[in-house]
Formats: structure tokens, C-alpha cells, sequence
């Protein structure tokens, strides 16, 4: 089996990112697009000794679980990896993802509840976040294709509501009327590098981000906006730096609030333009409420990675006192002001700062305290795992986007993952681990892509 050969073969399973798994002749293939069962026609785009990458030139014996995509760029666009698979099936990969995952890399192997249903399988991203770049002479709006920084065009996404087929027709609108450049990564010209849209229940923040102060025609754009949004802030922010990073430093407020109020969980709450916010709300209520149910009413609960501070009024409006800790200023700031409109000035404390600098600090205030960890995709860090084992915490409850990240931090915890001097992760039996695992439910927070959230529960032994 070499490059450009063509054969024959059925899929057996399925990938950490969707994609169809053969095995022929002794080596593993990587087909996307392919569903387990399914019969098909493949060529070998690249082979490294027993694995293998092709692409499905004919689908031969069709799955019954395969379904048409509804968006036209699917399999172009790197947003979405299950489109094509019927969505009972995308949940039970999901459970099995999460299942097999904590096995393989973090040698635990523990029951895996079903993944939790989205009540909206499409169309349920309040967040929309949009490069603007160059191809060919032209501006291209879209999403980035996979493992890329290609953009792919696009007049419309399925997995947001309908006002962002029009914010990106307006975008169009304004560049051609005003003479404006999509940016070029290559060269550093162009003077628009992304739009970024937050939804709050029917008010939205909607952030230009610019090479440059003066952008001509931006009244212009906030007339085609007028026409999208019934309510709305509109923001500038200013990103002149050769970087992959999205947002500059630099936030300019032109029309509208710096952050709009909104109640949900039982929680009133602000969001500004960095806020971070679940972006599958009927997801984010039922994960919530789940953890909630781990915390008891006398106790304190450390809300750490805590964003705008919704999950810590939770916390703090069931239990005796409750501590978040976040590292953006305008996220606390927000936290701040959950805690006074909740009317939780004595049992909400907000810290702002790294969780690596502040945990022990708080734990030595409430050394009994449930800790709470709701990291980013790189998971928790190193030190905040040596602190939480120092500190003998008892009960833990953690909230994951990436199943690999997840494995890693629940070996170190459980001792089925143990560390070197080099720092290099060793799989060990676990005998002499801190935590036992008790709990694990996934949640489809993201339908037709291979991501999925996952609540997990501790206790130490």
C-alpha cells in the first residue's frame, strides 16, 4: 500500500476526530468522512511505515447511520467533522470517545454515562467568530479550513442562527462600498482581521477587529448593523501585532454597553465582549446544575478558571461561601458585578489572577473546600495539580472541552499517570493515587463537530 494506490475496504471504527478507521494488509488507515460498516473506495494520500491517511474516492455500501450534510463546504471547512453522521450516532461516539480516550491515555478505565443530548442539534452557537482574509486578489469571509489558516468562504454557518448569513453579507457590503482589505498574514496589510459576535438571550456584542484606528466607512457599518441586530454594542478592538491571537489589547466602545445583563440558572449576570460564556446555553444550564448537585450547603466551593462568574453565584447562592478565581480583568469585573446584583456581597469572593498563584492561597483560608476546575482546551496546569495533591482536597469536580487534556489531568490525579524527574508522564497502576474517579458525564455542547464537554467527579481515597 503506497501513495495514490486505490483499494477496497470496510471501515471498523471510528477516530478521535470522526474520521473512518480501516485496517488492510497490517496498516491503519485514517479515512475522514468514513463511517464505521461502511464499504468504500479509498486513495492513500500518505503512508509512515503501519499508518496511513486517504480520502473516500466512493462510498460503496453506504452506513445506516449516514445522513446528507446540510451545509455546502462541509468537508472544506474545519468547524464541523459529523455532518454527515446521523446524531444518535454522534452521541454514542462521544460516550465512547470520552471512555476510550481516559483509557488509552490516561489509563483509566471507568463506567462513561451517555452523552448528554443537545435539544438543538443545529443553530445553537451563541458565539460567532469570523476571519477576514485575502485569496486570490479578493476578501474572503469564512471559517478556517482544517489544521489551517486557510479561509474557507462562507455566506452562512449551520450551527449559528440565521443573523450570521446576514452580519456576513453586511460585512461583505461594507468592505466593497468602503475600499477595505480582509488582513493578509503573509504580508501584514489589510485592515480587517476578524469579526466576533456574542448573543445574550436577543442582545448581542458584536467586536470589529482592526489593523488600525481609523477604519473608513465605520458609520456605514453601523447602519448595516442597525438593520441585524435589535439591540446591540458594537466594539473596535485594535490588533496590529503578527500574532494568531484574535483580540488586541486595545477594545473600543462606539455604540451600545460594555456588557449586557442577563438571568440565567437563577443567577442575573453581566457578559462583555470577553466575557467567556458557554456557547450551547440548553448544554451549559443542564452541565451546571449537575455540578451544582455535587456541593453541599455547609460547605465552601473554589470556582477556579470562573469567567464571568455565573457558575460562582451558583456556588455561592447554594453554599456557605464560594471563591472564583479567573485571569481576565473585564471577566472579573463582570463577577463583580454578579455577585452585587445577586445580592451575594459576603459569600461570593472574586480573585483576580492565575489559578496557579491563587489556590493555595484561597485553600488556606478553606482548607475543606470543594474545588472546582472549568480549564481551557490545554487543561489544568502542572502546578495547580501538585497544589490540589498537596493540599488533600477531598471532593474535586471537573469540566472539560478536550477528552485528551482531560485523561492527562486525571492520571496525575488518580496516580494511573506519574511523573518524572524529567517530567515525562509514566503509566503506573494507580495503587498509590490521591483521587478515585466517581462520576463521568459527557455533554454534546457541540453537535456536528467532535467535540464534547465532560463532567467529571472526584474523591480523594
Amino acid at each position: 500500500m503506497d501513495k495514490n494506490d486505490k483499494i477496497v475496504a470496510v471501515a471498523d471504527g471510528l477516530g478521535t476526530n470522526g474520521e473512518g478507521i480501516v485496517r488492510h494488509e497490517g496498516v491503519t488507515l485514517f479515512v475522514p468522512y468514513l463511517i464505521s460498516g461502511e464499504k468504500a473506495e479509498i486513495k492513500i494520500l500518505k503512508r509512515k511505515g503501519n499508518i496511513a491517511y486517504g480520502k473516500a474516492e466512493e462510498i460503496l455500501t453506504p452506513a445506516e447511520e449516514r445522513v446528507r450534510p446540510v451545509c455546502p463546504v462541509f468537508e472544506k471547512c474545519g468547524g464541523c467533522q459529523l455532518q454527515h453522521l446521523r446524531y444518535r450516532a454522534q452521541l454514542k461516539f462521544k460516550t465512547k470517545l470520552v471512555k476510550d480516550t481516559l483509557r488509552r491515555i490516561g489509563g483509566i478505565d471507568v463506567p462513561v454515562n451517555d452523552c448528554e443530548r443537545s435539544e438543538r442539534e443545529y443553530a445553537y452557537r451563541n458565539k460567532l467568530q469570523l476571519p477576514i482574509g485575502r485569496s486570490s486578489g479578493e476578501n474572503v469571509i469564512g471559517f478556517y479550513a482544517e489544521r489551517s489558516h486557510r479561509i474557507v468562504p462562507t455566506a452562512s454557518c449551520a450551527l449559528h442562527p440565521e443573523w450570521a448569513e446576514k452580519l456576513i453579507a453586511a460585512l461583505h457590503t461594507f468592505m466593497h462600498t468602503c475600499g477595505l482589505d480582509g488582513y493578509d498574514e503573509q504580508t501584514g496589510k489589510g485592515q480587517l482581521r476578524h469579526i466576533v459576535v456574542r448573543e445574550l438571550r436577543g442582545r448581542f456584542l458584536v467586536t470589529l477587529v482592526v489593523t488600525e484606528r481609523d477604519i473608513k466607512g465605520i458609520d456605514y457599518l453601523i447602519y448595516l448593523l442597525d438593520g441585524i441586530f435589535p439591540e446591540y454594542s458594537f466594539f473596535l478592538n485594535i490588533n496590529c501585532e503578527k500574532t494568531n491571537v484574535i483580540f488586541g489589547k486595545e477594545h473600543i466602545l462606539l455604540k451600545g454597553k460594555e456588557a449586557y445583563e442577563c438571568t440565567d440558572c437563577g443567577i442575573t449576570f453581566e457578559a462583555g465582549a470577553q466575557t467567556f460564556v458557554q456557547v450551547n446555553e440548553g448544554i451549559r444550564v443542564k452541565l451546571y446544575e449537575k455540578a451544582l448537585s455535587f456541593v453541599d450547603e455547609n460547605e465552601t466551593a473554589i470556582d477556579c478558571y470562573a469567567g464571568g462568574g455565573l457558575l460562582t453565584a451558583m456556588l455561592a447562592k447554594k453554599c456557605k461561601q464560594a471563591y472564583g478565581i479567573e485571569i481576565v480583568p473585564e471577566a472579573c469585573a463582570c463577577a463583580d458585578a454578579v455577585r452585587d446584583k445577586n445580592g451575594l456581597q459576603g459569600k461570593m469572593t472574586n480573585l483576580c489572577g492565575r489559578v496557579e498563584d491563587l489556590l493555595g492561597g484561597v485553600l488556606k483560608k478553606a482548607p475543606h473546600a470543594t474545588v472546582l476546575l472549568d480549564p481551557p482546551r490545554a487543561g489544568v496546569a502542572r502546578s495547580v495539580l501538585k497544589t490540589i495533591l498537596a493540599e488533600k482536597i477531598e471532593r474535586l469536580i471537573l469540566i472539560s472541552c478536550d477528552p485528551a487534556t482531560l485523561a492527562r489531568d486525571l492520571g496525575i490525579l488518580t496516580g494511573t499517570l506519574v511523573e518524572t524527574e524529567s517530567g515525562e508522564l509514566i503509566k503506573s497502576d494507580g495503587a498509590n493515587g490521591a483521587y478515585e474517579v466517581q462520576f463521568v458525564q459527557p455533554y454534546d455542547m457541540f453537535p456536528q463537530t467532535k467535540h464534547v464537554e465532560t463532567l467529571v467527579v472526584l474523591f480523594r481515597k
